[in-house]
């Protein structure tokens, strides 16, 4: 708790009013990539508290459309349609498609299982997400599309990465500076989606 407190992004997010100290990541791989624009169809996967959306949101400045998806609540932010649910729940999907009534531009996520601190535990929870979300992906994504995930670097990263380049035109990895260098996380950036016959 003392290590949050003391992160110089956790005090940035409290003095720039973002709801968490992830938006900086995002922040940041716009600034390097020019991933979100007006008008984007995006989807935010494990949204909450909100940072991504919020971020999102000050990007596309009203226009497109963000639809934003987490197991836990969400105060709302304008522009941002939020549900509670499991976007892995083929139901609640299904009751979920009129709102997502256009191929996506984008599918983003920052979101992680809850970690034990074991990583033989810990890594194949969070791969399992992470593919669950690939898969959306593929389904959700139009011509072109883009994918963002977070990884944590172990078994089956390496696989993914390899079946992300059959399905994507571009595919890098990238650790911003506003992850914590003791974290194995990386970011998935995937894009040129390209769309099986």
């Amino acid at each position: 708790m003392q290590r949050h407190l003391n992160d110089p992004y956790v005090k940035l997010a409290q003095k720039q009013n973002y709801r968490s100290r992830s938006s900086f990541k995002l922040i940041e791989i716009q600034k390097k990539y020019r991933l979100l624009r007006k008008g984007m169809q995006i989807l935010d996967l494990g949204a909450a508290p909100g940072g991504w959306s919020q971020v999102a949101a000050e990007i596309l400045g009203g226009s497109g459309k963000i639809i934003a998806l987490d197991l836990l609540s969400m105060d709302p932010i304008s522009g941002v349609d939020f549900h509670q649910g499991d976007f892995t729940d083929q139901v609640f999907m299904d009751t979920l498609c009129g709102e997502i009534d256009k191929p996506l531009d984008l599918i983003m996520s920052d979101m992680a299982p809850n970690l034990s601190g074991n990583k033989a535990i810990d890594q194949p929870r969070a791969m399992e997400l992470i593919e669950a979300a690939f898969e959306l992906s593929l389904e959700k994504l139009k011509p072109n599309g883009a994918f963002l995930v977070k990884l944590f670097q172990g078994e089956g990263v390496d696989q993914l990465l390899a079946r992300t380049k059959r399905h994507f035109t571009q595919v890098k990895n990238y650790k911003p500076t506003a992850s914590r260098t003791t974290s194995s996380e990386i970011y998935l950036l995937a894009r040129g989606f390209k769309r099986a016959e």
